[in-house]
């Protein structure tokens, strides 16, 4: 059964995948292969986004946790500035043509951001999952969704849906279409289907109605 926290999963897996693939060509680039400046763009845009996920945790998730378990919320926003800082420092070797510094800021990233996704997973959303009321989950969900701009709501939907899989897209997507108003959704709808190519066709297998 599909529920109001694995939207938050589908995320986390993307931005395990995206950052992988970062870290990588930034690594490649520190060996002298050419292309890192695509992979660069790739990063602050992975980062804008990263942002408005971890500013939407701390108004709706980290608030609901903080009632059903207290004191447990504040070491994962110390997580967050560290997140901050770690941008900061790939962010300033990038500016500074240093490929090597580049390559040592994303590995940092990498690790800190990986370790970090897995805590929540095994422990905030799972105390989430078992502690919060279906209810307080979705209006959490919801509020989360607010983090992002609205106007920059169909890049994210381009980012996102290639780097995750099937699982998470109907996931999601089945979420979306309980939660949105069904004009949007429609609007939704299109951006999803342009954003996973041929991968449309297995979504509408599992979600008939989409087609």
């Amino acid at each position: 059964m599909t529920q109001p926290m694995d939207a938050v999963m589908a995320f986390h897996n993307a931005f395990r995948r995206d950052i992988a693939g970062i870290d990588a060509a930034a690594l490649d680039s520190a060996r002298g292969k050419p292309g890192l400046a695509p992979a660069v763009e790739r990063f602050r845009f992975f980062n804008e986004i990263l942002v408005w996920h971890a500013h939407g945790e701390e108004l709706a998730i980290f608030p609901a946790l903080e009632i059903v378990a207290p004191l447990i919320a504040e070491a994962y926003i110390w997580d967050h500035h560290g997140l901050d800082a770690a941008f900061d420092a790939m962010d300033g070797a990038v500016s500074a043509g240093d490929p090597l510094a580049t390559a040592r800021a994303a590995a940092a990233f990498k690790f800190h951001l990986d370790i970090h996704l897995a805590k929540e997973d095994a422990h905030v959303y799972r105390l989430i999952r078992e502690r919060v009321s279906m209810a307080d989950q979705g209006k959490a969900l919801g509020v989360m969704a607010g983090a992002v701009p609205q106007e920059r709501f169909p890049e994210v939907i381009a980012w996102m849906f290639p780097l995750i899989g099937d699982d998470d897209r109907e996931n999601l997507t089945r979420i979306w279409q309980m939660v949105m108003p069904a004009p949007v959704f429609a609007g939704v709808k299109q951006l999803i289907h342009q954003a996973v190519g041929d991968g449309w066709t297995e979504l509408t297998r599992r979600i008939p109605d989409l087609a």
